[in-house]
């Protein structure tokens, strides 16, 4: 199998300013593609670091994917440093020129010096046309392997990826089969989940492996297939997946990866039934997350963020003697809120949360972390308390998740397949 090295370059992504979103989109792209990832570094804009990092990344890659330091000023200096170490000269490409000359046209933006500096690239490397931006990709070859720079504007990058995967298909002649299954579970610890599944992840081939990755009460199981052998990967991939669902069918949720309000998007258009949430302490992340998906509007009416108690009282109805005597925060408020958003916005289920975020407002009885979930339909109504000592977007995060389930959990209950 093809070994890659990912290095993105920048310092920006050193101090955290930017999130580096590169590597793990082009490690996505290799993996689906069947080239192992080996490695990722992030280095700083020094020409020492980008020289070194190719050292050791030649040395134990077959192929090196960079990003960043293509642009056209001072601290840009990727194109500079790769010509020197592969001994090249730069010298303006003629065709990167009339695109770059080009490009600032349609934008009536003159064309300058500095910006004809993009059309440099060294003599050694097969340039890589960027049809969205001015910085173009560079292709290099040495002692057999492949090293391949990019701009590092996510989107222009994502676009190049496609043209450098198919020069590593015919460079390296690919021939590997890597195919991936997960499936989501819930309402389950990954230790009981694990001591479930023991003897069947016991039994894999070795061109199978699983992996656990749990996040926001739920947990995800990778089951991953990889081999350059001439047989029916995808076939014998399926009959695993079966197996593991008969093994693991009271927990198991669907196959979305760490998307669980898609799963309840398709619960809910099934049975052709609606959606209303009334979020207090999640601050309207619940309706974020469903409306997320495309189709939402096919059964998602609508939300309330009642944040003030006056909103929990004018638009969701609750009582202001309820408010009084057991607190925003309590069973029976939350009760209250969704079973009053679903009267508002006449819908078959609904959601509400009501709880304390932090990092300040609690107290000895209602610590910081303390939630109510009410999930309710028109014939029942489900309350439950949940205690998440967290960040406060870890806590939103965690709750939002948990609301969902318990809304995918009752909707079962009261529609058995």
């Amino acid at each position: 199998m093809v070994q890659v090295e990912i290095i993105n370059i920048g310092d920006e992504l050193l101090i955290g300013q930017v999130v580096n979103t590169n590597a793990s989109q082009m490690a996505q792209k290799l993996n689906s593609y069947g080239f192992n990832v080996l490695a990722t570094s992030v280095i700083g804009d020094s020409g020492n670091q980008i020289r070194e990092s190719l050292d050791i990344a030649l040395k134990r890659a077959d192929c090196v994917l960079i990003t960043g330091g293509l642009g056209p000023t001072k601290d840009d200096i990727t194109k500079k440093i790769l010509a020197e170490y592969f001994d090249s000269n730069l010298v303006i490409n003629k065709e990167v020129e009339q695109h770059v000359e080009s490009y600032f046209n349609r934008k009536q933006l003159p064309f300058t010096e500095t910006n004809r500096a993009q059309a440099l690239v060294p003599e050694k490397c097969k340039v890589i046309f960027n049809p969205v931006g001015t910085a173009p990709g560079m292709c290099f070859e040495k002692n057999g392997k492949l090293i391949v720079s990019m701009p590092g504007v996510p989107f222009e990058m994502r676009l190049m990826m496609g043209k450098v995967i198919e020069i590593m298909q015919n460079f390296f002649n690919q021939c590997t089969k890597i195919l991936h299954k997960t499936l989501l579970y819930a309402n389950i610890g990954e230790s009981f989940l694990s001591d479930m599944i023991c003897d069947f992840e016991d039994t894999l081939p070795e061109y199978i492996s699983l992996a656990y990755l749990p996040k926001s009460n739920t947990i995800r199981l990778r089951l991953t297939a990889k081999t350059d052998e001439d047989i029916d990967l995808e076939k014998i991939l399926d009959e695993k997946v079966n197996q593991l669902i008969a093994l693991t069918k009271e927990y198991f949720m669907g196959f979305e990866i760490d998307n669980v309000a898609a799963i309840l998007g398709k619960e809910l258009i099934s049975l052709n039934k609606t959606l209303s949430v009334a979020e207090s302490c999640t601050g309207g992340y619940i309706a974020h997350l469903i409306t997320s998906n495309a189709g939402s509007s096919k059964y998602f009416k609508g939300s309330v963020t009642a944040y003030a108690n006056q909103t929990k009282e004018n638009i969701l109805g609750v009582e202001t003697n309820t408010l009084l005597q057991y607190g925003a925060v309590s069973k029976e408020v939350a009760l209250q809120m969704s079973a009053g958003v679903m009267r508002a916005l006449q819908t078959d289920y609904a959601i509400s949360t009501t709880g304390i975020a932090g990092p300040e407002g609690g107290s000895e009885e209602k610590p910081v972390g303390t939630v109510w979930i009410s999930v309710c339909s028109h014939k029942k109504k489900v309350v439950e308390k949940h205690f998440f000592p967290t960040t406060r977007d870890n806590f939103i995060e965690r709750v939002s998740n948990q609301a969902l389930l318990m809304l995918i959990k009752l909707i079962k209950e009261e529609n058995p397949s």
